[in-house]
């Protein structure tokens, strides 16, 4: 049996796993999906299409799956398909795919914290976090373990690569390899993630290979083409050959290195909503 406060409001043809606590001034509309053991607190609304499975928490006022912001959108079915064990905070916003059957889809076990936004046709992956008010436009793909930092905004189709880790106020057009720090406006590559690669447990050979991957992207001089084959002749780990797959498969091309951003390009920069001009050193 479900816990279902008495102001809360079921559609039609919803699905009921057991042992689900659904607060007060919930709203489920129809056809709705829900497995068990979830926690839906008070003014949650969960949208038709949404499938939701077991041991969630949704915090309170929190949006899943209501319709896209595309202006083409016209009422199409689509969906939006939530994994297992995930975290979502308050006033947090999940919106369904736009075209025809197709979904945004979230894995298992994430974080995303309050005030967050998930556009249409958003892939998640698993123990991803995402800080207050980080954003994701449509189509943006996240791989497992990343993290993204707070009041941080990612270009349509952007795709973020496994723990890769973004600084807060950092805007991204282009692709995030896997295992890559980065930040700034527009966002490029700072590093490696080293201590989040420590923390998931991939060790310390593997890890200096990542970091021997990461120079010959980024430092060496070469082309992105040049580096790729270079990697490939030199490096094995699997962790490698993921990082590969990836950067071959980008459409938007990857980050630019923060050592190309040189004195004249960052110079005289002017402060936003000022008149004061500020000379910075190079990074």
């Amino acid at each position: 049996m479900s816990e279902i406060h008495s102001t809360a409001i079921i559609g039609k043809d919803v699905t009921l796993g057991a042992g689900n606590t659904v607060g007060a001034h919930v709203i489920i509309e129809d056809g709705v999906r829900i497995g068990s053991r979830n926690k839906i607190m008070a003014g949650a609304y969960i949208a038709r299409g949404t499938t939701l499975g077991n041991d969630n928490v949704i915090h309170m006022n929190a949006v899943i799956g209501h319709a896209p912001q595309d202006i083409s959108y016209q009422g199409q079915e689509t969906f939006t398909r939530i994994g297992n064990k995930n975290e979502i905070r308050e006033f947090v916003t999940i919106h369904r795919g736009t075209k025809e059957g197709t979904a945004t889809e979230i894995g298992d076990a994430n974080f995303i914290m309050a005030y967050c936004h998930i556009a249409h046709n958003c892939r998640l992956g698993n123990k991803i976090i995402m800080v207050n008010q980080a954003s994701l436009t449509g189509h943006c793909e996240v791989e497992d373990m990343a993290f993204l930092s707070g009041m941080t905004g990612f270009h349509q189709f952007t795709r973020i690569g496994t723990l890769a880790m973004v600084s807060a106020l950092t805007a991204i057009n282009k692709d995030i390899p896997p295992y890559v720090m980065c930040g700034g406006r527009p966002g490029v590559a700072q590093g490696i993630n080293v201590v989040g690669m420590r923390r998931a447990g991939i060790n310390s050979a593997v890890r200096a290979e990542i970091k021997e991957a990461f120079k010959l992207l980024y430092r060496s001089g070469l082309n992105v083409s040049q580096a790729l084959e270079a990697i490939k002749g030199k490096l094995k780990s699997r962790e490698v050959a993921h990082m590969v797959e990836f950067i071959e498969a980008s459409k938007r091309g990857i980050l630019d290195s923060a050592a190309v951003e040189t004195l004249s390009h960052r110079k005289n920069r002017t402060v936003a909503g000022s008149d004061t001009e500020v000379e910075e050193e190079p990074a």
